[in-house]
């Protein structure tokens, strides 16, 4: 459970969950020996991509009793919608779904049900629910012995049932997907693409609503970060192979100069988000985040803006930040690159992980990862290698110009490029839903664009 907030940098307390998380592994070991198809693609999953099964669960849905919904309460799991939905308010956990039948029903969430079901030879034999286009489609993998398998594509929408479907949908989803995909990124003031991307955010919540807009606007963020990142389109390609897609990410980092921040926020909040907890990485560090979270899509967005210590206990995320004189490495970073919603694209992606294999994995076929930044029981994350882009010259003479950066390294920028881009690999366990602070900061400064080191080698 999240204990009441002493102050804004406390209101929110994420703990890991193990008693929950024990229910839930028990449930998932308990429900793969009785559907061998579900212990195959977990093996699948493992080998062939770097991922584990409980990474992937959209929903379990088991029998109800008293007995079942006492030992859901005191793993601190809370009933909605007339007690058949179970979920936990401080942990990552699938949705408990509660029914008055005897089966079992495991539900795995990709990105697209056809491209699941072609991958795994399914496309003649499955059946699938709901409509092309639409905010829901399902299909039965298999169900012997009362335990069914299922895989579930969401484009803002919790339910279980496919949402009404008008005539005229489609081709309003295909025009704000086409509008996401191609929308101009390169302005002569970055405060004309962020009035030119909320233009077409709230043309699209008109017509499709705001969990749906949101939904299609990350998802061509990932596809434009995955086009500008080898590491991305290597792993990617491994997903595909079995028609997961992203659908395992955890997070989105955008970075923002501190001119733009507001901007940034009002442009996510425009797409259902939430602010979450705020970070500040210690006095010296030099940078900030503010958390957001949209809760019917599940996307989160890490958003980094150079901060000063006394600020984060401020309204940073809405009020207008002052101009600096000097640049942390976010800030470098958009100096050199751009806005991350704009031009630049996101920082990195995060995604979940069996953090060990991913990353031997990945080492095997060519993608270096980095030493680790946190190593704890219930957390583990690190990037792979900085993905180097060409630093235009205009940006290196401005930044040189305003004395933000010395002639070396504007030299070094010219020879070398900077760091644009990284995948983080992450392992989640016993549901935390939190990140480790210190952990962050140590990262933030070896992937500093005037560090030697970069995370990478020049090519």
């Amino acid at each position: 459970m999240i204990p009441a907030a002493r102050n804004v940098l406390e209101a929110f307390h994420w703990q890991p969950q193990p008693q929950a998380a024990a229910w839930i592994r028990g449930t998932v070991d308990l429900f793969q020996a009785r559907c061998p198809a579900a212990k195959a693609l977990a093996h699948k999953l493992q080998q062939e991509t770097g991922t584990r099964l409980l990474d992937w669960i959209d929903s379990i849905s088991v029998p109800r009793s008293d007995a079942l919904e006492s030992e859901l309460t005191g793993c601190g799991f809370e009933p909605s919608i007339g007690c058949r939905s179970w979920g936990h308010p401080g942990a990552l956990f699938p949705r408990i779904e509660l029914h008055e039948e005897s089966f079992q029903r495991l539900v795995i969430r990709v990105e697209s049900v056809a491209d699941f079901l072609v991958a795994h030879g399914l496309n003649e034999a499955a059946v699938v629910e709901g409509a092309p286009l639409g905010q829901l489609r399902k299909a039965r993998i298999c169900g012997p012995d009362r335990a069914e398998l299922w895989v579930v594509e969401r484009h803002g929408t919790r339910s279980w049932q496919p949402p009404h479907f008008p005539p005229g949908q489609p081709p309003a989803v295909l025009r704000h997907q086409d509008v996401f995909r191609r929308r101009k990124r390169r302005f002569a003031r970055p405060e004309d693409g962020f009035e030119h991307a909320s233009t077409l955010i709230a043309s699209a919540a008109a017509d499709l609503g705001t969990d749906w807009a949101c939904d299609l606007f990350f998802a061509a963020e990932r596809e434009y970060w995955t086009r500008r990142n080898r590491a991305a389109r290597v792993q990617k390609a491994r997903q595909d192979a079995l028609g997961l897609g992203w659908a395992n990410h955890d997070h989105h980092t955008f970075r923002s100069s501190r001119e733009h921040f507001s901007r940034l926020i009002a442009a996510l909040e425009a797409l259902g988000l939430v602010c979450r907890e705020r970070f500040h990485a210690g006095r010296d560090a030099g940078w900030g985040a503010q958390v957001l979270e949209q809760p019917t899509d599940g996307i989160v967005v890490f958003a980094d803006v150079d901060l000063a210590a006394e600020e984060v206990r401020g309204d940073f995320a809405h009020e207008p930040l002052a101009p600096r004189d000097r640049l942390g490495t976010v800030g470098l970073w958009c100096k050199l690159h751009g806005e991350a919603f704009l031009e630049a694209g996101m920082h990195h992606l995060e995604c979940c992980f069996d953090f060990g294999l991913a990353g031997d994995q990945l080492r095997k076929i060519g993608i270096r990862v980095m030493k680790p930044f946190t190593d704890l029981p219930y957390l583990k994350q690190a990037f792979t290698e900085g993905e180097i882009w060409p630093v235009e010259p205009g940006r290196i003479e401005t930044a040189l110009t305003e004395g933000l950066i010395t002639a070396e390294q504007a030299a070094q920028f010219r020879r070398f490029g900077a760091i644009g881009s990284h995948l983080e690999i992450l392992q989640r366990d016993a549901g935390y839903k939190g990140f480790n602070q210190a952990g962050i900061n140590e990262i933030i400064r070896e992937t500093d664009p005037r560090s030697r080191r970069q995370g990478s080698v020049p090519r």
